[in-house]
């Protein structure tokens, strides 16, 4: 049977780096039973024995106010692992130590790992960590995460504490002083007539919960038979401690947990004159310096999108060129009939079309982690902060923000970690303006049609634009909703590392499986949709009898070419060929189910230069937006160009009477108007109010609009005067 263990720690710590030592990609990530809070699971082995792994959500303390908190203390107590591994930042022992106190108190089998002692080391900070660990009753494990230093060590000691047999492990009480230990022990006492309660949790951490006003605990006891006399005397017990001390327990239960860490620390740590100014120190001056810290963050985005696009070229071109194969490939091999019109229109020119741009998303994510394990982003945030409360709001509002251009749910899933509910509806409001990776392949496709050679340049003025909007409308919505004053908060700077190669790839890999999962799912279903409202009905009502012209011209060209003759005949009548045939597709497409659909909302876009398939390609995208893309490339790409090997999606957005003016307003609609329909339901779970997913969509929407026409029209003006 497997050893399970949980991996418990603050944020920044280093457990993520240490999950991914232990289980290297042995490892499957979902989410947490009732709630969105990602939950990760990997498997080691070790002298024969194998070790399940659980990855659970980084917090500062389990005292049940977020989300992640419940999620830790949940599983601790409910799943009952054999060893709890609570990661440590060394170098940061007084603040990563609160935590440890309250696993302590759980009674269960503990081991710490002091992670980054190389750090810890570095900044002249000198640890006793044997007479700690004796100080705590727990054995310490000193770890370098990022170089795999230790991990055989923790393991031993793993193995040793799940079979009982380390020297060092004993449980201590923290003494909270007479007055609360008396109170502990009265209500301890008439706990023991809860025999469900004392079964399933220890004692002495239930008794110090209830002093603590614990609402989880609480709410358990009140469905326990014999809870209320538990209650009574807790209740009771809390009136009297506020009396002796004038303030609430839970202030003075912290306090004392604060007190103790104090102590042991005095007692085995100690500081040497390196301690005075650390690397990190030296780099911040500079980074998160007043003055040039604002433009060496613009410089770093700036040359993450160069990046991207730069080296990101070669590979879409080989995807692109597989994709074209493939569907030339199909038109040749497979019988004419609808099975190969949905194979070669519906799913290779749909999926296939999202596909390419697989190369771009994988390096804007190996970008944004290499960003993350340096420790560069919570500077970004400290940066920010100045802007941020321009808005009303402070550098932690600017994390949600930040993981918006990843993916706009867990953006807005994270705003539960801001103190206030105005804080968080305003975060959520604005988040959607950061440009999600779904909608990375819309630009991409746009810049490399229109703007070829000036791509980099191009997506980062979108993105650009997208931070400048944020940054207006929360000012807007500060203003006028949502007055009143954000709530203070310290912003943590953790020590700057070097990133791991195996790290920073299991990080780029996870998030670009989600892309690929879509790929599979949602892309690939909506793509057959779109071919099918498009390929129907079959009858249509053409203008002309474009089959007989059709007819007529490719006889002359058979003619002319069983001949031998070449010329300029021959070419004109080619192309003559080839715009019947496209004339053709398109008044059938017009009379299709979609084509229908898209002359109803045609004179909305209109002025913004967007014909009907492109209405309908952002309709679709209102379920994802990479499906934009796909729903392009269904609508756009005929048949006759794959089996002529004709021009691919983006000369057919180039012939099909966009302009670089109208085509950039596109990019600008895409990025502001309605966010995908996970993400407004998302928006309505996490403010508890219709009202406010339904304003979302609706301000979006005539932002987008507005914005669109602006671009259009200053686009359309530039090319007169020049």
């Amino acid at each position: 049977m497997a050893l399970t263990i949980a991996l418990v720690g603050n944020p920044n710590a280093g457990k993520t780096t240490l999950f991914n030592q232990l289980t290297g990609a042995r490892q499957k990530v979902g989410n947490w039973p009732g709630v969105t809070v990602e939950k990760k699971e990997g498997v080691c082995t070790h002298k024969g024995e194998t070790i399940r792994v659980i990855d659970l959500p980084g917090t500062y303390s389990l005292s049940a106010y977020s989300v992640e908190e419940v999620v830790a203390r949940d599983y601790i107590l409910e799943s009952r692992p054999d060893v709890v591994v609570d990661v440590i930042d060394a170098s940061n022992l007084e603040r990563n130590l609160y935590l440890a106190t309250q696993l302590i108190e759980f009674n269960i089998r503990l081991v710490f790992v002091m992670n980054m002692v190389d750090v810890a080391k570095a900044r002249g900070i000198v640890i006793d960590y044997d007479q700690l660990a004796r100080l705590l009753g727990v054995p310490i494990v000193k770890t370098v995460g990022t170089r795999g230093e230790g991990i055989e060590e923790l393991l031993d000691t793993v193995l040793a504490v799940a079979a009982n047999e380390d020297p060092v492990s004993r449980h201590i009480h923290i003494h909270y002083g007479n007055e609360v230990e008396e109170e502990i022990a009265k209500i301890r006492k008439v706990l023991k007539e809860v025999q469900e309660i004392n079964r399933a949790y220890y004692p002495r951490w239930t008794a110090v919960k209830l002093l603590e006003n614990d609402k989880l605990i609480r709410k358990k006891l009140e469905d326990a038979p014999g809870g209320e006399k538990v209650l009574a005397v807790a209740d009771e017990a809390r009136e009297h401690l506020r009396g002796i001390f004038e303030d609430d327990p839970e202030t003075v239960i912290t306090e004392t947990r604060y007190g103790f860490i104090s102590g042991a620390l005095k007692e085995t740590m100690r500081l040497s004159a390196a301690a005075k100014s650390t690397i990190s120190d030296k780099i911040d001056s500079v980074l998160t310096n007043r003055l040039l810290g604002f433009p060496i963050f613009i410089l770093f985005i700036y040359l993450l999108f160069q990046m991207t696009f730069t080296v990101g070229q070669y590979p879409v071109s080989w995807i692109e060129h597989g994709v074209e194969l493939l569907g030339q490939a199909a038109v040749k091999f497979m019988p004419e009939g609808g099975l190969r019109d949905l194979i070669v229109d519906g799913i290779i020119g749909g999926v296939g079309g999202v596909l390419v741009f697989l190369p771009n998303i994988i390096l804007i994510f190996l970008g944004i982690s290499l960003l993350e394990d340096t420790g560069y982003m919570a500077r970004a945030a400290f940066i920010m902060d100045r802007v941020m409360h321009t808005l009303g709001l402070h550098g932690k509002s600017f994390i949600p923000l930040l993981m918006g251009f990843g993916c706009n749910v867990p953006a807005i899933m994270a705003t539960r970690t801001l103190e206030t509910k105005r804080d968080r509806i305003l975060t959520i409001l604005i988040n959607p303006l950061m440009s999600c990776s779904a909608r990375l392949p819309v630009y991409v496709l746009l810049a490399s049609a229109f703007f070829p050679g000036k791509e980099g340049n191009v997506i980062f003025a979108i993105y650009f634009l997208g931070i400048a909007l944020a940054i207006l409308m929360g000012q807007l919505f500060s203003k006028t909703i949502f007055k009143g004053e954000s709530a203070p908060f310290v912003l943590e700077l953790p020590p700057y590392r070097m990133p791991t190669l195996k790290s920073l790839l299991i990080h780029m890999w996870e998030r670009s499986k989600a892309y690929l999962h879509k790929m599979g799912g949602v892309v690939l279903i909506f793509s057959v949709i779109i071919w099918f409202l498009g390929a129907y009905p079959k009858q249509a009502h053409y203008s002309m009898n474009y089959d007989s012209e059709i007819a007529s011209v490719s006889s002359m060209i058979s003619r002319i070419e069983a001949g031998g003759a070449e010329g300029a005949d021959l070419d004109q009548l080619r192309a003559r060929l080839h715009e019947l045939q496209r004339a053709k597709e398109v008044e059938r497409l017009e009379q299709s189910y979609i084509g229908r659909i898209g002359r109803f909302i045609e004179p909305v876009l209109r002025p913004l230069g967007f014909d009907w398939r492109i209405g309908v390609a952002l309709v679709t995208g209102f379920v994802a937006k990479e499906v934009v893309v796909s729903t392009l490339g269904v609508l756009y790409q005929a048949k006759h160009d794959q089996e002529e090997g004709g021009p691919g999606l983006k000369d057919a957005l180039r012939k099909s009477g966009l302009t670089p003016a109208s085509a950039f307003a596109l990019m600008v609609f895409v990025l502001i108007y309605t966010p995908c329909m996970v993400s407004v339901i998302t928006i309505w779970r996490e403010t508890g109010a219709l009202k406010w997913a339904l304003f979302s969509v609706g301000y979006l929407l005539a932002l987008a609009w507005v914005m669109a026409f602006a671009v259009k029209g200053a686009g359309d003006l530039l090319s007169r005067l020049a």
